[in-house]
Protein backbone atom coordinates (compact mmCIF):
# COMPACT_ATOMS: atom_id res chain seq x y z
CA UNK A 1 0.00 0.00 0.00
CA UNK A 2 1.72 2.66 -1.06
CA UNK A 3 2.05 5.99 -2.03
CA UNK A 4 4.17 9.08 -1.03
CA UNK A 5 5.35 12.73 0.11
CA UNK A 6 8.86 12.33 -0.49
CA UNK A 7 11.55 14.65 1.08
CA UNK A 8 14.81 15.78 -1.63
CA UNK A 9 17.07 15.35 1.35
CA UNK A 10 20.03 17.30 2.15
CA UNK A 11 21.21 14.66 4.55
CA UNK A 12 19.27 11.95 2.77
CA UNK A 13 17.62 8.43 4.04
CA UNK A 14 19.80 5.56 2.59
CA UNK A 15 17.25 3.39 0.92
CA UNK A 16 18.48 0.59 -0.56
CA UNK A 17 16.98 -2.87 -1.17
CA UNK A 18 17.55 -6.79 -0.78
CA UNK A 19 15.19 -7.76 -3.79
CA UNK A 20 13.86 -5.10 -4.74
CA UNK A 21 14.38 -1.02 -5.45
CA UNK A 22 15.44 1.81 -3.33
CA UNK A 23 15.24 5.50 -4.29
CA UNK A 24 17.02 8.47 -2.35
CA UNK A 25 14.04 10.68 -4.14
CA UNK A 26 11.52 9.02 -1.41
CA UNK A 27 13.39 9.85 1.49
CA UNK A 28 12.56 12.18 4.31
CA UNK A 29 14.72 15.14 4.94
CA UNK A 30 16.11 16.13 8.03
CA UNK A 31 13.87 19.28 8.41
CA UNK A 32 14.91 22.13 11.13
CA UNK A 33 16.53 19.72 13.44
CA UNK A 34 20.44 20.00 13.65
CA UNK A 35 21.75 17.30 15.67
CA UNK A 36 23.33 14.06 14.99
CA UNK A 37 20.42 12.07 13.58
CA UNK A 38 19.04 9.18 14.77
CA UNK A 39 19.16 6.01 12.42
CA UNK A 40 15.87 3.85 12.95
CA UNK A 41 16.11 0.61 10.33
CA UNK A 42 12.55 -0.36 7.80
CA UNK A 43 12.41 -3.70 6.53
CA UNK A 44 9.90 -3.27 4.05
CA UNK A 45 8.32 -5.38 1.63
CA UNK A 46 7.87 -2.67 -1.53
CA UNK A 47 8.15 -5.95 -4.09
CA UNK A 48 6.87 -9.49 -2.72
CA UNK A 49 3.28 -10.49 -1.90
CA UNK A 50 2.87 -8.33 1.44
CA UNK A 51 3.77 -4.77 -0.86
CA UNK A 52 0.19 -4.09 -1.31
CA UNK A 53 0.00 -3.09 2.65
CA UNK A 54 3.09 -2.41 3.73
CA UNK A 55 4.04 -0.15 1.42
CA UNK A 56 0.86 1.86 2.19
CA UNK A 57 2.28 1.71 5.78
CA UNK A 58 5.74 2.52 4.87
CA UNK A 59 4.96 5.59 2.69
CA UNK A 60 3.03 6.86 5.90
CA UNK A 61 5.88 6.46 8.07
CA UNK A 62 8.42 8.07 6.02
CA UNK A 63 5.39 10.85 6.10
CA UNK A 64 5.57 11.03 10.16
CA UNK A 65 9.49 10.77 10.37
CA UNK A 66 9.39 13.99 7.73
CA UNK A 67 6.49 15.98 10.11
CA UNK A 68 8.92 15.55 13.49
CA UNK A 69 11.88 16.32 11.56
CA UNK A 70 10.21 19.60 10.19
CA UNK A 71 8.79 20.04 14.07
CA UNK A 72 12.32 19.96 15.28
CA UNK A 73 13.36 15.84 15.65
CA UNK A 74 13.36 14.31 18.82
CA UNK A 75 15.92 15.76 21.48
CA UNK A 76 16.67 18.14 18.46
CA UNK A 77 18.04 14.99 16.46
CA UNK A 78 16.45 14.40 13.34
CA UNK A 79 15.07 11.31 12.80
CA UNK A 80 16.66 9.09 9.64
CA UNK A 81 15.25 6.17 7.71
CA UNK A 82 17.28 3.28 6.13
CA UNK A 83 15.77 0.93 4.20
CA UNK A 84 15.48 -2.53 3.20
CA UNK A 85 13.34 -5.48 1.26
CA UNK A 86 12.95 -8.74 2.27
CA UNK A 87 10.08 -9.42 0.15
CA UNK A 88 8.05 -10.98 2.56
CA UNK A 89 10.60 -13.81 2.08
CA UNK A 90 11.62 -15.37 5.72
CA UNK A 91 14.93 -16.61 4.38
CA UNK A 92 15.87 -13.28 3.44
CA UNK A 93 15.01 -11.47 6.97
CA UNK A 94 18.31 -12.42 8.62
CA UNK A 95 20.76 -10.80 6.55
CA UNK A 96 18.07 -7.40 5.84
CA UNK A 97 17.89 -6.75 9.64
CA UNK A 98 22.14 -7.39 9.96
CA UNK A 99 22.26 -5.02 6.81
CA UNK A 100 19.96 -2.20 8.70
CA UNK A 101 22.32 -2.41 12.16
CA UNK A 102 25.25 -2.51 10.01
CA UNK A 103 23.61 1.19 9.44
CA UNK A 104 23.49 2.37 12.59
CA UNK A 105 19.87 1.11 13.08
CA UNK A 106 18.91 1.87 17.19
CA UNK A 107 15.63 0.69 16.46
CA UNK A 108 13.42 -1.16 13.61
CA UNK A 109 10.24 -1.03 11.67
CA UNK A 110 8.92 -4.40 10.81
CA UNK A 111 6.59 -3.29 7.92
CA UNK A 112 6.70 -6.74 5.91
CA UNK A 113 4.78 -10.20 5.89
CA UNK A 114 4.05 -11.98 9.13
CA UNK A 115 5.85 -15.25 8.31
CA UNK A 116 9.05 -12.53 7.74
CA UNK A 117 8.30 -11.02 11.05
CA UNK A 118 7.89 -14.16 12.91
CA UNK A 119 11.26 -15.14 11.39
CA UNK A 120 12.82 -11.22 12.56
CA UNK A 121 12.64 -12.21 16.28
CA UNK A 122 15.31 -14.40 16.50
CA UNK A 123 17.67 -11.90 15.08
CA UNK A 124 16.36 -9.03 16.95
CA UNK A 125 17.56 -11.18 20.01
CA UNK A 126 20.81 -11.50 18.52
CA UNK A 127 21.26 -7.85 17.65
CA UNK A 128 19.58 -6.40 21.01
CA UNK A 129 17.40 -4.13 18.62
CA UNK A 130 13.65 -2.96 19.84
CA UNK A 131 11.34 -3.38 16.63
CA UNK A 132 7.73 -2.55 16.00
CA UNK A 133 5.52 -4.66 13.64
CA UNK A 134 3.10 -1.50 12.37
CA UNK A 135 0.67 -3.71 10.76
CA UNK A 136 1.12 -7.32 12.19
CA UNK A 137 -2.21 -9.04 13.52
CA UNK A 138 -0.76 -12.33 14.57
CA UNK A 139 -0.62 -12.38 18.29
CA UNK A 140 2.50 -15.48 17.93
CA UNK A 141 4.13 -12.09 16.33
CA UNK A 142 5.24 -11.03 20.46
CA UNK A 143 4.06 -14.09 22.12
CA UNK A 144 7.26 -15.74 23.21
CA UNK A 145 9.79 -17.22 22.40
CA UNK A 146 12.41 -14.04 22.01
CA UNK A 147 9.40 -11.53 22.34
CA UNK A 148 11.79 -9.74 24.38
CA UNK A 149 12.47 -6.79 21.81
CA UNK A 150 9.56 -6.96 19.66
CA UNK A 151 6.20 -4.76 19.47
CA UNK A 152 2.63 -4.98 17.93
CA UNK A 153 -0.16 -1.95 17.70
CA UNK A 154 -3.04 -3.46 16.06
CA UNK A 155 -5.31 -5.93 17.49
CA UNK A 156 -4.32 -9.50 16.26
CA UNK A 157 -6.71 -12.44 14.69
CA UNK A 158 -7.51 -13.13 18.39
CA UNK A 159 -9.88 -10.34 18.74
CA UNK A 160 -10.70 -10.65 14.92
CA UNK A 161 -11.98 -14.19 15.57
CA UNK A 162 -13.98 -13.15 19.13
CA UNK A 163 -15.89 -10.00 16.66
CA UNK A 164 -16.40 -12.22 13.58
CA UNK A 165 -17.94 -14.90 15.99
CA UNK A 166 -20.20 -12.00 17.56
CA UNK A 167 -21.27 -10.89 13.58
CA UNK A 168 -21.98 -14.73 12.89
CA UNK A 169 -24.10 -14.95 15.67
CA UNK A 170 -25.98 -11.67 15.29
CA UNK A 171 -26.77 -12.77 11.78
CA UNK A 172 -27.38 -16.39 11.91
CA UNK A 173 -24.42 -17.68 10.43
CA UNK A 174 -23.79 -21.16 11.59
CA UNK A 175 -21.55 -22.60 8.73
CA UNK A 176 -18.50 -20.87 6.62
CA UNK A 177 -16.74 -21.25 3.64
CA UNK A 178 -13.66 -20.19 3.12
CA UNK A 179 -11.93 -19.12 0.14
CA UNK A 180 -7.91 -18.35 0.79
CA UNK A 181 -4.63 -17.43 -1.10
CA UNK A 182 -1.47 -19.57 -0.74
CA UNK A 183 0.86 -17.18 0.52
CA UNK A 184 2.54 -17.98 3.91
CA UNK A 185 1.69 -14.87 5.45
CA UNK A 186 -2.53 -15.90 4.87
CA UNK A 187 -1.04 -19.63 6.20
CA UNK A 188 -0.20 -18.40 9.36
CA UNK A 189 -2.93 -16.00 9.85
CA UNK A 190 -5.68 -18.69 8.95
CA UNK A 191 -4.06 -20.96 11.52
CA UNK A 192 -4.51 -18.34 13.95
CA UNK A 193 -7.83 -17.03 12.77
CA UNK A 194 -9.80 -20.01 11.54
CA UNK A 195 -8.48 -22.05 14.88
CA UNK A 196 -10.01 -19.66 17.00
CA UNK A 197 -13.38 -19.66 15.69
CA UNK A 198 -15.68 -22.44 17.41
CA UNK A 199 -18.63 -20.44 16.76
CA UNK A 200 -19.06 -21.62 13.13
CA UNK A 201 -18.74 -24.88 11.11
CA UNK A 202 -16.21 -24.70 8.08
CA UNK A 203 -17.73 -26.59 5.46
CA UNK A 204 -15.43 -25.77 2.89
CA UNK A 205 -12.07 -24.69 2.50
CA UNK A 206 -11.09 -23.07 -1.08
CA UNK A 207 -7.40 -22.22 -2.42
CA UNK A 208 -6.05 -20.33 -4.98
CA UNK A 209 -2.41 -19.07 -6.33
CA UNK A 210 -1.96 -15.52 -5.41
CA UNK A 211 -1.46 -14.58 -9.07
CA UNK A 212 -4.47 -16.52 -10.01
CA UNK A 213 -6.07 -15.54 -13.18
CA UNK A 214 -9.52 -17.39 -12.38
CA UNK A 215 -11.35 -18.84 -9.19
CA UNK A 216 -14.43 -20.12 -10.52
CA UNK A 217 -13.98 -23.91 -10.11
CA UNK A 218 -13.07 -23.09 -6.15
CA UNK A 219 -15.97 -20.86 -6.07
CA UNK A 220 -18.23 -23.32 -7.59
CA UNK A 221 -17.13 -26.21 -4.98
CA UNK A 222 -17.89 -23.16 -2.37
CA UNK A 223 -21.40 -23.20 -3.92
CA UNK A 224 -21.81 -26.75 -3.91
CA UNK A 225 -21.15 -26.50 -0.23
CA UNK A 226 -23.96 -24.05 0.23
CA UNK A 227 -22.37 -22.40 3.70
CA UNK A 228 -24.16 -19.67 5.10
CA UNK A 229 -21.56 -16.77 4.73
CA UNK A 230 -18.07 -17.18 2.59
CA UNK A 231 -14.99 -15.38 4.16
CA UNK A 232 -12.15 -14.63 1.98
CA UNK A 233 -8.61 -14.81 3.39
CA UNK A 234 -5.78 -12.69 1.36
CA UNK A 235 -3.11 -10.69 1.33
CA UNK A 236 -5.76 -8.54 -1.10
CA UNK A 237 -4.76 -7.20 -4.04
CA UNK A 238 -5.68 -8.99 -7.92
CA UNK A 239 -6.43 -12.21 -6.11
CA UNK A 240 -8.90 -10.06 -3.80
CA UNK A 241 -10.48 -8.37 -6.55
CA UNK A 242 -10.37 -11.53 -8.64
CA UNK A 243 -12.33 -13.11 -6.03
CA UNK A 244 -14.79 -11.00 -5.33
CA UNK A 245 -15.75 -10.81 -8.58
CA UNK A 246 -16.47 -14.09 -9.04
CA UNK A 247 -17.85 -14.63 -5.73
CA UNK A 248 -20.29 -11.36 -6.72
CA UNK A 249 -21.31 -13.52 -10.29
CA UNK A 250 -21.77 -16.96 -8.73
CA UNK A 251 -22.85 -16.52 -5.31
CA UNK A 252 -24.74 -13.22 -5.11
CA UNK A 253 -26.85 -13.80 -2.66
CA UNK A 254 -24.40 -15.14 -0.17
CA UNK A 255 -22.83 -12.48 2.78
CA UNK A 256 -19.64 -12.23 2.21
CA UNK A 257 -16.74 -11.27 4.90
CA UNK A 258 -13.04 -10.28 4.46
CA UNK A 259 -10.28 -9.61 5.92
CA UNK A 260 -9.07 -5.72 6.16
CA UNK A 261 -7.45 -6.11 3.13
CA UNK A 262 -9.63 -5.30 1.12
CA UNK A 263 -10.73 -2.46 2.77
CA UNK A 264 -7.26 -1.00 3.34
CA UNK A 265 -5.76 -1.38 -0.51
CA UNK A 266 -8.36 1.58 -2.40
CA UNK A 267 -6.33 0.75 -5.53
CA UNK A 268 -8.05 -2.22 -5.39
CA UNK A 269 -11.49 -0.78 -5.60
CA UNK A 270 -11.82 0.96 -8.64
CA UNK A 271 -10.36 -3.00 -10.43
CA UNK A 272 -13.43 -4.40 -9.33
CA UNK A 273 -17.07 -5.11 -11.46
CA UNK A 274 -19.43 -2.21 -10.49
CA UNK A 275 -21.30 -3.15 -7.73
CA UNK A 276 -18.99 -6.29 -7.21
CA UNK A 277 -17.62 -5.10 -3.34
CA UNK A 278 -21.45 -4.32 -2.57
CA UNK A 279 -22.66 -5.61 0.61
CA UNK A 280 -19.15 -6.84 1.26
CA UNK A 281 -18.40 -7.00 5.05
CA UNK A 282 -14.54 -6.38 6.31
CA UNK A 283 -12.54 -6.19 9.20
CA UNK A 284 -12.02 -2.15 9.71
CA UNK A 285 -9.81 0.12 12.23
CA UNK A 286 -10.69 3.47 10.47
CA UNK A 287 -13.54 5.50 12.53
CA UNK A 288 -14.24 9.28 11.91
CA UNK A 289 -15.16 9.43 15.18
CA UNK A 290 -11.89 9.45 16.39
CA UNK A 291 -10.61 13.13 16.93
CA UNK A 292 -6.98 11.52 16.11
CA UNK A 293 -8.25 9.74 13.10
CA UNK A 294 -9.96 12.96 11.67
CA UNK A 295 -6.16 14.86 12.53
CA UNK A 296 -4.68 12.39 10.47
CA UNK A 297 -6.90 12.37 7.86
CA UNK A 298 -6.71 16.00 7.14
CA UNK A 299 -3.00 15.68 7.40
CA UNK A 300 -2.68 12.58 4.63
CA UNK A 301 -5.32 14.32 2.02
CA UNK A 302 -3.70 17.81 2.35
CA UNK A 303 -0.28 15.45 1.70
CA UNK A 304 -1.56 13.13 -1.00
CA UNK A 305 -4.33 14.73 -2.63
CA UNK A 306 -8.45 15.41 -1.57
CA UNK A 307 -9.74 12.01 -2.66
CA UNK A 308 -6.91 10.00 -0.78
CA UNK A 309 -8.17 7.08 1.44
CA UNK A 310 -6.84 6.68 4.78
CA UNK A 311 -6.61 3.32 5.87
CA UNK A 312 -5.65 1.42 8.95
CA UNK A 313 -1.85 1.01 7.14
CA UNK A 314 -1.67 4.78 7.55
CA UNK A 315 -2.87 4.78 10.91
CA UNK A 316 -0.71 2.10 12.05
CA UNK A 317 2.16 3.41 10.58
CA UNK A 318 1.94 6.72 12.25
CA UNK A 319 1.26 5.81 15.14
CA UNK A 320 4.60 3.42 15.23
CA UNK A 321 6.80 6.57 14.39
CA UNK A 322 5.06 8.49 17.23
CA UNK A 323 5.01 5.99 19.67
CA UNK A 324 9.04 5.24 18.70
CA UNK A 325 9.85 9.02 19.17
CA UNK A 326 7.75 8.82 22.83
CA UNK A 327 10.36 5.96 23.77
CA UNK A 328 13.33 7.54 22.71
CA UNK A 329 12.68 10.68 24.55
CA UNK A 330 11.48 8.90 27.74
CA UNK A 331 14.56 6.61 27.24
CA UNK A 332 16.85 10.10 27.20
CA UNK A 333 17.82 9.11 23.73
CA UNK A 334 18.44 6.28 21.39
CA UNK A 335 21.72 5.07 22.24
CA UNK A 336 21.18 2.53 25.29
CA UNK A 337 18.77 -0.55 23.81
CA UNK A 338 18.14 -1.83 26.72
CA UNK A 339 16.95 1.32 28.28
CA UNK A 340 14.67 2.13 24.62
CA UNK A 341 13.22 -0.99 25.01
CA UNK A 342 12.59 -0.81 28.55
CA UNK A 343 11.41 2.59 27.89
CA UNK A 344 8.78 1.14 24.65
CA UNK A 345 7.75 -0.86 28.17
CA UNK A 346 6.23 2.32 30.04
CA UNK A 347 4.32 3.43 27.38
CA UNK A 348 0.56 3.44 28.47
CA UNK A 349 -2.99 5.17 27.32
CA UNK A 350 -1.24 6.72 23.97
CA UNK A 351 -4.20 7.86 22.21
CA UNK A 352 -4.14 5.70 18.70
CA UNK A 353 -5.11 7.50 15.46
CA UNK A 354 -7.38 4.22 14.46
CA UNK A 355 -9.69 2.28 16.21
CA UNK A 356 -13.11 3.92 18.62
CA UNK A 357 -12.51 7.18 19.84
CA UNK A 358 -11.06 5.71 23.13
CA UNK A 359 -9.22 3.14 22.04
CA UNK A 360 -5.58 3.35 23.65
CA UNK A 361 -2.47 1.34 23.54
CA UNK A 362 -0.24 0.48 26.15
CA UNK A 363 2.93 -1.64 26.82
CA UNK A 364 4.70 -3.59 29.31
CA UNK A 365 7.41 -6.23 30.11
CA UNK A 366 4.89 -8.70 29.75
CA UNK A 367 2.26 -6.79 27.22
CA UNK A 368 4.23 -6.36 23.76
CA UNK A 369 0.44 -6.05 21.98
CA UNK A 370 -0.06 -3.00 22.85
CA UNK A 371 -4.58 -2.57 21.68
CA UNK A 372 -5.94 -2.39 24.91
CA UNK A 373 -9.44 -3.92 24.28
CA UNK A 374 -10.98 -4.94 20.81
CA UNK A 375 -12.45 -1.57 20.09
CA UNK A 376 -9.92 -0.70 17.53
CA UNK A 377 -11.94 -2.79 15.25
CA UNK A 378 -14.76 -1.92 13.31
CA UNK A 379 -17.05 -3.99 10.71
CA UNK A 380 -17.23 -1.94 7.91
CA UNK A 381 -19.90 -2.93 4.93
CA UNK A 382 -19.06 -1.79 1.16
CA UNK A 383 -22.16 0.30 -0.63
CA UNK A 384 -23.35 -0.04 -4.37
CA UNK A 385 -19.99 2.36 -5.46
CA UNK A 386 -17.33 -0.29 -4.48
CA UNK A 387 -16.68 2.18 -1.40
CA UNK A 388 -17.38 1.62 2.24
CA UNK A 389 -20.21 3.18 3.34
CA UNK A 390 -20.10 2.78 6.84
CA UNK A 391 -20.14 0.54 9.98
CA UNK A 392 -22.25 -2.51 9.44
CA UNK A 393 -25.24 -1.90 10.79
CA UNK A 394 -25.59 -5.74 12.37
CA UNK A 395 -23.26 -6.13 14.59
CA UNK A 396 -20.40 -4.11 16.16
CA UNK A 397 -17.13 -5.22 18.52
CA UNK A 398 -17.96 -3.52 22.06
CA UNK A 399 -15.64 -0.61 23.14
CA UNK A 400 -14.67 -2.11 26.79
CA UNK A 401 -10.94 -2.40 27.93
Amino acid sequence: MARWVAGMATLALAVTACGGTGDDADSPTDGSAKGAPIIIGMDEDSTGPGASYSTIAGKTIRLAVQDINDKGGVLGRPLRLVIENDESDPTKVPAVLQKLHSQGAKALFLQSGSAAVMQAKSTLTQLGLPAIAPTGVTATLVEPPDNELIYMLANTTTDWAEVYCGAFKAANINTLGILTDDTTTIAALNKALLGGMSCVKITATEKGAANASDLSAQVARLKDANPDAVLVTSVGGAFEVLAQNTLAAQLKDKLRFSLASIGNQPSSWKLANPGALEGLIFMGSINQDNPRTKALTELLKKANGPDYEVTAYDAEGWDAVQLLKLAIEKAGGPDDPKKLNEAIQSISGYQASFGQGNFTLSFSATKHLGADGPCGLSLIEFGADNRPKGPWATFQPPCSS
